[in-house]
């Protein structure tokens, strides 16, 4: 399955700064492996030790985020598009 990603500037480095990238996947646990295969490093930004999307990391699918779904497990389909977002503070 082919979805489309759209990256945040502070990761375009990883990707080719590219704003956006296709990846493969039927979930958001292989779309993430997929953008890794490009570089290593994308991966360690998104995921924790434990192998889950860090906190400070906000992901949607079709705007719909996945904390509220299945997270990394939850299913994609063709066409599909992915948003990471990094959460950001102020004060």
């Amino acid at each position: 399955m082919s979805v489309l990603v759209r990256i945040p500037t502070p990761l375009q480095k990883l990707v080719g700064d590219k704003a956006e990238v296709q990846a493969e996947g039927k979930t958001l646990r292989e779309v993430v492996n997929s953008l890794a295969g490009q570089n290593e490093e994308i991966k360690t930004r998104l995921l924790d030790d434990q192998g889950e999307l860090r906190r400070f990391v906000n992901v949607y699918v079709n705007e719909e985020d996945v904390r509220f779904l299945e997270k990394l497990d939850t299913p994609l389909k063709d066409g599909d598009e992915v948003s990471i977002v990094p959460a950001i503070a102020g004060g």
